[in-house]
């Protein structure tokens, strides 16, 4: 470990074959949970005695609102190293995750509108959490439109940046919402500082599911900030070199 020097791999340069190579590893991951999490929402996890089968919807729609939030707070983050430290990579990756961002984004409007129809009798209503988490949908479209409509990716990464940085603000709002004011969306059902208001089996199954759509996100931005490297790289020696020897 004392010869290990993340820093080694903040360059373009030594981080494409990284990801290369790390890619495989975090695929089979995902599918690895993705199987246990649905074997075990779909066939071990009890009948919820008000919801029906309906409920079991909550395999996809909760994992994939906790990654719309995580994958934000991720980019911010690079945002932040980007607009600090003035570092490449930090702007690749924030792109690179955007869009699987935005899928998990709408992914949990979606699946929140199948379930709101038979329990609440409408597919969408101008609740607090509902609508902060369009908002949210709409700043992963937002940043994607704005870094694709500047010619200069440096320039792209810093307008970028102060983009998520600026949104960021709306995470702790999605959060918080259900606390904050009146919803018709229900608290949230697992806490860090409480003990899970579910059947074991269910809480196991959503955490496989988180697991795989996380592994599924690394895999995927891994692939994107790949072509990114290469495409921004191009008039390097170093992709020159990778290009004549494929």
């Amino acid at each position: 470990m004392s010869n290990l020097n993340l820093f080694h791999y903040a360059s373009p340069a030594t981080f494409y074959p990284l990801a290369g190579r790390l890619q495989p590893v975090f695929i089979a991951l995902a599918v690895l949970f993705a199987a246990a999490g649905l074997w075990l929402g779909l066939f071990v996890a009890p009948t919820d005695f008000q919801q029906g089968e309906g409920y079991r919807i909550i395999f996809v729609h909760v994992p994939a609102s906790w990654m719309s939030m995580f994958i934000y707070c991720v980019m911010a983050f690079w945002g932040a190293m980007n607009l600090v430290f003035n570092t490449r990579l930090s702007g690749m990756l924030a792109q690179a995750l955007a869009p699987t961002g935005a899928l998990f984004a709408f992914l949990s409007l979606w699946t929140g509108a199948l379930w709101g129809k038979p329990m609440w009798g409408t597919w969408w209503v101008w609740d607090a959490r509902l609508t902060s988490e369009l908002i949210l949908f709409f700043l992963y479209v937002g940043y994607m439109a704005l870094v694709a409509s500047i010619d200069d990716p440096r320039r792209a990464d810093k307008a970028g940046a102060v983009l998520l940085l600026v949104g960021v603000v709306n995470i702790p709002i999605i959060y918080f919402s259900v606390q904050w004011w009146n919803t018709l969306h229900q608290g949230a059902s697992v806490s860090l500082t409480k003990a899970p208001s579910m059947a074991r089996t269910m809480l196991w199954g959503m955490l496989m599911m988180a697991l795989s759509f996380w592994m599924y996100t690394i895999a995927v931005a891994f692939a994107r900030v790949r072509a990114i490297i290469l495409e921004r790289e191009r008039h390097t020696d170093w992709v020159k070199s990778l290009l004549r020897q494929a």
